[in-house]
């Protein structure tokens, strides 16, 4: 029998301590867990954590949030990926300072911008006390797991989510929803992992379904992924030896508002260098320079680089120092690029 009150006891001695979340017996602050949920999506713990803190020293709450421009919040924001994410932030953040803070209730948190039903019921849970169970990547392995559900994802997940919501209405659960939610992500993270669960120590062996059956280390099962189309592009690295010419990306869209090389479209098609050339920021000496892949969600994407040195910059775009490129709102893509070329 799973009883979840044996995964509170196993969570009270050996819970992680991470920057966002609130010691033992303290309250948790809903915008420092609003931020981590949102800065987790796609992300490890690992790489967001110094992401977090150093996010969270420039706009240490929503209000401050809110009222910082939007440029300032996609600095701060480059490197973690998924821009979009940032832009809906900070639209959340001034939702939120509009009506005087965060709503209780999953329902209303639902209808901030950029949160969706998981972030939605891990706020709720996580600062609220909601009794709601989160069922991000780590419970969806738990809950397939210890109710060996072998039916592949993504079309279990309403057999997974109605699990993990019978484990959240046990009432040891609604009695403790934040350190619930957080028990499982954690039995998930450090224990019930993806490859080799750690199951002769984990405090709900006796009642795990996938242990007994010997098919736990397999689930979830998952649908055959398709492969990502690629797409190509050129980008242009324009120096006068101090100063590297930059431009800002479409408010919207992949990438909207961060800062890049110039270059061309992205497209299903190579570009030729004369086809490139076309969209370089001006007539110049072009030399190749390298380069780079990226992947993002639903596509892989291959830049070529080219770079030239000129007496005086002309082109679209603004100048910047070379030896300044770490305070730009790079992603991670143009990262990558610069690490190249500078």
């Amino acid at each position: 029998m799973l009883r979840p009150a044996d995964l509170l006891a196993w969570y009270d001695r050996h819970r992680r301590h991470l920057p966002w979340r609130a010691a033992p017996g303290e309250a948790a602050d809903p915008y420092r867990v609003w931020l981590s949920e949102i800065m987790l999506q796609q992300t490890t713990v690992a790489a967001v954590a110094p992401y977090y803190e150093r996010f969270l020293a420039r706009v240490p709450d929503v209000a401050a949030l809110a009222a910082a421009p939007e440029q300032a919040v996609m600095q701060a924001w480059a490197g973690l990926g998924y821009y979009a994410r940032a832009r809906n932030l900070h639209a959340c953040a001034r939702a939120v300072a509009a009506q005087g803070g965060f709503p209780h209730d999953v329902e209303g948190l639902r209808a901030l911008p950029g949160i969706g039903p998981y972030t939605a019921a891990a706020v709720a849970a996580i600062a609220f006390a909601v009794p709601v169970v989160p069922v991000d990547g780590n419970v969806e392995r738990v809950a397939a797991r210890v109710f060996a559900i072998e039916a592949p994802l993504p079309g279990a997940k309403a057999a997974i989510g109605a699990a993990a919501a019978r484990l959240g209405a046990d009432p040891a659960a609604r009695a403790r929803p934040s350190d619930f939610a957080q028990a499982l992500f954690d039995l998930g993270a450090t224990m019930c992992t993806p490859t080799s669960p750690s199951c002769g120590i984990c405090p709900w062996m006796a009642g795990c379904a996938g242990r007994r059956q010997g098919i736990a280390a397999d689930l979830p099962h998952k649908a055959p992924k398709r492969a990502r189309p690629v797409r190509y592009g050129t980008n242009f690295w324009l120096t006068d030896g101090h100063n590297v010419l930059l431009r800002r990306r479409p408010p919207r869209g992949l990438l909207g508002g961060m800062t890049e090389l110039p270059g061309t479209p992205w497209r299903a098609e190579r570009w030729s260098p004369a086809d490139a050339f076309v969209h370089a920021p001006m007539p110049a000496a072009w030399q190749p320079a390298g380069a780079v892949r990226h992947g993002f969600t639903h596509f892989e994407l291959h830049i070529a680089l080219f770079s030239a040195r000129v007496e005086r910059i002309e082109g679209e775009g603004f100048l910047h120092p070379m030896d300044a490129l770490d305070a730009a709102a790079l992603p991670s893509l143009m990262r990558k690029c610069v690490s190249l070329l500078g």
